[in-house]
C-alpha cells in the first residue's frame, strides 16, 4: 500500500473513532441528564449539568477542559475562604481532567505520539537544576510542590502545543481561553475599584487597599493587588501586540475602518483589561505593562531603524507629560515613591511610615532572601523553602514571611542558587531569541495575525520578566496561564510555513518523543 494510502485509511480511522466517541458521549450525557433532573433539586442539578457538561466536552477537545481551569484556576485563593476540602482546588481537578482526556483520546486513536519541541527544552534543564537544590532542601514537601508546579507549566505547554501542531485548535482560540480568564478577573476588579466599599464582598480587609478614601484597588479574585496585576497585565500585553498589529497592517493597506473591526475581537477585551491593570494600582503591574508597550512599540515598524525613532518619541513624549505636569498627580507620586526607596541597602534602620511601608517591607524581604543565596550560593536552600528558612534570616521587625521574596530573581537565587537562576535566565533568554528570529521572517511579515501574535507574545514575556523583579507571578494557578504563553511562544516561533501546522519536516525531526 502506498504512503498516502495509508495516511487515508488511518484519517478513516480517527474520524470513525471521533465519531463513535460523540456517539456514546451522546448518549451516556442524555442518560445522566435525565436521571439528574428526575432527582436532584435546582442548584445541585445545575452544578451537575454543568459538570457533566464540562467532562463531555473536555474528552471531545481537551482544551476545552483546560479553558475551564484557566477560568476557576485563579479563583483559588478566594475559594480558601468561602470553602474547604477539595474546592479550592478546582482548577488543579479540572488541568488533571484535560491531561486524562488528552492521553486517553491519543490511546484510543492508537496515535500515541506527543512531541516536544526544541524551543521546551530549556525549560527542561531549568527544571532540571531545581531537581538538583532537593539534594537537601529545608523542606521537602514544599520543594516537590514547587516542583509539581512547574511540570504542570511544562505539561500545559505540550498539551496546547500538540493540539496547535495537530491542527486541532486555532490559535485564536488558545488567545480566546486566556482573554475570557483575564476579562473575568478584570470585570469583578473594576466591580471592587468602584462599588466594593459599599458592601462586602469578601471577608479580606480592604482598608489597606482605599485609594483617595474615595475608590478600592482592584484584586480580582486574587485577594492581593500585586498578583492580579501580574495577571491581567499577562494577558492585556498580548492582546495589545495582537490589537495594534492588526490596526497598523490595515492602515498600511488604506482599510482602517475594516482595521477597527478586525481589532475589535482583541482590542475590546485588551481594552477592559487594561483597566483592570490600572484599577489595580500596582506599580508592578503598571511598569511590566509600561515595558511591554514600549518594547511593542520599538519592534512594530517593519524597518529596523524606524523602531529606535519610535521608541524615543514615546518616551519624549512622557517625559514631556511628566514635566509639565499633564500627567495625573496620583500616578506620579505612586511610581515616585516607589522609585525613592527600591534599591538593595540594609533597611533595619530605615523608618517605617504608612507611606513607606509596602516598598521597605518588600526590600526586607530582599535582604533576607540575599541571605540566604549567600550561605547556599550553588544550589540554594531548595526549591520552595523560601518561607521555611525565613525564620533564620528574617529581620526583627518583619515576622511574615509572606511566602516568597516578592522578586521572582532573588527568589530563585535563594531556592535553587547560582545556577538555577542562570537556568532560568537561559530559559527567558531562549525565548526571546525565538520570538525576535520568528518575527522577522517572511511568513510573519506577511500575515498580520502571526505578526500580532509574536508581537503580544513578546509584550506578555517582557511584562513577565519586569514584573517578577518586584513580585511573584507564579501564584493563585497563574502558572497555568503561562504554559498556555509558553505553548503558543514556541508553536509560533517553529513555524516555517503558511499552513495551519506551520511545521515542516525539519521542524518535526527536532522533536523528540514524549511517549
Amino acid at each position: 500500500m502506498s504512503t498516502r494510502g495509508a495516511a487515508s485509511m488511518n484519517l478513516r480511522r480517527v474520524e470513525d473513532a471521533d465519531r463513535r466517541t460523540l456517539s456514546w458521549g451522546l448518549a451516556v450525557l442524555g442518560l445522566a441528564l435525565g436521571l439528574l433532573v428526575a432527582r436532584l433539586p435546582l442548584v445541585p442539578l445545575l452544578l451537575a449539568m454543568g459538570g457533566i457538561l464540562i467532562l463531555w466536552g473536555t474528552f471531545a477537545e481537551p482544551l476545552f477542559g483546560l479553558g475551564a481551569a484557566l477560568l476557576i484556576g485563579p479563583m483559588r485563593a478566594w475559594l480558601e475562604i468561602q470553602s474547604s476540602g477539595m474546592v479550592p482546588h478546582a482548577g488543579q481537578a479540572l488541568l488533571v481532567l484535560a491531561l486524562v482526556a488528552w492521553v486517553a483520546r491519543a490511546v484510543l486513536r492508537r496515535d500515541v505520539n506527543f512531541a516536544i519541541p526544541a524551543g521546551l527544552v530549556p525549560l527542561l534543564i531549568f527544571i532540571g537544576v531545581a531537581l538538583l537544590s532537593l539534594w537537601e532542601p529545608v523542606s521537602e514537601m514544599a520543594g516537590i510542590l514547587e516542583l509539581l508546579k512547574w511540570a504542570q507549566v511544562l505539561l500545559v505547554a505540550i498539551l496546547v502545543y500538540d493540539r496547535l501542531r495537530a491542527g486541532a485548535v486555532d490559535s485564536r482560540w488558545v488567545v480566546t481561553l486566556l482573554a475570557v480568564s483575564a476579562g473575568f478577573q478584570a470585570l469583578v476588579g473594576l466591580w471592587q475599584f468602584g462599588l466594593l466599599r459599599l458592601g462586602s464582598f469578601t471577608p479580606v480587609e480592604i482598608e489597606g487597599f482605599v485609594i483617595d478614601a474615595r475608590f478600592s484597588r482592584a484584586y480580582g479574585f486574587f485577594q492581593q493587588p500585586n498578583p492580579f496585576a501580574g495577571f491581567v497585565g499577562l494577558v492585556a500585553a498580548l492582546l495589545a501586540g495582537i490589537t495594534i498589529s492588526v490596526l497598523v497592517d490595515r492602515w498600511r493597506a488604506g482599510d482602517l475602518r475594516t482595521g477597527l473591526v478586525a481589532a475589535a475581537w482583541s482590542g475590546a477585551p485588551a481594552l477592559l483589561i487594561v483597566a483592570g491593570l490600572v484599577a489595580s494600582w500596582s506599580r508592578g503591574g503598571w511598569m511590566g505593562f509600561a515595558a511591554a508597550m514600549l518594547v511593542i512599540a520599538a519592534l512594530l515598524p517593519r524597518r529596523i531603524w524606524w523602531g529606535p525613532v519610535l521608541l524615543a518619541a514615546l518616551l519624549g513624549a512622557g517625559g514631556l507629560l511628566y514635566l509639565t505636569g499633564q500627567l495625573p498627580a496620583t500616578v506620579i507620586d505612586r511610581l515616585m515613591g516607589f522609585l525613592a526607596y527600591a534599591r538593595f541597602e540594609d533597611v533595619r534602620g530605615v523608618a517605617v511610615t504608612d507611606a513607606n511601608y509596602a516598598v521597605i517591607e518588600r526590600m526586607a524581604h530582599w535582604q533576607a532572601a540575599l541571605g540566604m543565596w549567600r550561605d547556599h550560593f550553588w544550589v540554594g536552600i531548595g526549591l520552595g523553602g523560601y518561607e521555611t528558612a525565613y525564620p533564620a534570616y528574617r529581620l526583627i521587625s518583619w515576622v511574615l514571611p509572606l511566602g516568597h521574596a516578592h522578586n521572582t530573581y532573588l527568589n530563585l537565587a535563594a531556592e535553587i542558587g547560582i545556577l538555577g537562576l542562570v537556568a532560568y535566565l537561559v530559559w527567558l533568554g531562549s525565548l526571546a531569541v525565538r520570538l525576535l528570529r520568528a518575527l522577522v521572517r517572511p511568513q510573519t511579515l506577511n500575515d498580520p495575525w502571526r505578526r500580532g501574535l509574536t508581537l503580544g507574545l513578546i509584550g506578555a514575556w517582557t511584562h513577565f520578566a519586569i514584573h517578577g523583579a518586584v513580585d511573584n507571578l507564579l501564584v493563585n494557578n497563574v502558572h497555568l496561564h503561562v504554559g498556555v504563553l509558553l505553548a503558543l511562544s514556541v508553536w509560533v516561533s517553529e513555524q516555517r510555513t503558511g499552513s495551519r501546522t506551520g511545521l515542516t519536516g525539519d521542524d518535526q525531526g527536532a522533536c523528540g518523543k514524549l511517549m
